[in-house]
């Protein structure tokens, strides 16, 4: 996880997290990580990307529906994410304390 301002677009930060997420058959994302550089990072770590393109996007590039629907699993965790009143609201300000609150919710989840 990498934890960011909160005018900050997650896609800016989105190839330091491929570089420490490790090796992946395939990169899931929305639209809003539809860009040359990030597909060509996922491609020279030998992934696929599936992400779709941009409904007025000049060049529709193909994407595989069936593993884009496992995205769900991600919104999920956000969803439940939210449950936690002490993450929604961000009572943690130092950016540690908040790092460490995510991972006690995530292993907290994990467990269940």
């Amino acid at each position: 996880m990498i934890i960011t301002g909160g005018q900050v677009h997650d896609s800016q930060v989105m190839i330091d997290l491929l570089n420490g997420a490790g090796k992946s058959r395939a990169v899931v994302a929305d639209k809003a990580y539809n860009s040359a550089e990030i597909r060509q990072h996922i491609t020279d770590q030998g992934a696929l990307a599936v992400i779709p393109t941009k409904s007025n996007a000049k060049k529709q590039i193909p994407h595989d529906k069936s593993l884009y629907r496992m995205r769900n699993i991600v919104e999920r965790f956000f969803c439940k994410m939210k449950d936690m009143r002490r993450l929604t609201t961000r009572y943690e300000k130092i950016k540690t304390n908040f790092l460490a609150m995510l991972n006690i919710f995530a292993i907290r989840l994990w467990i269940n």
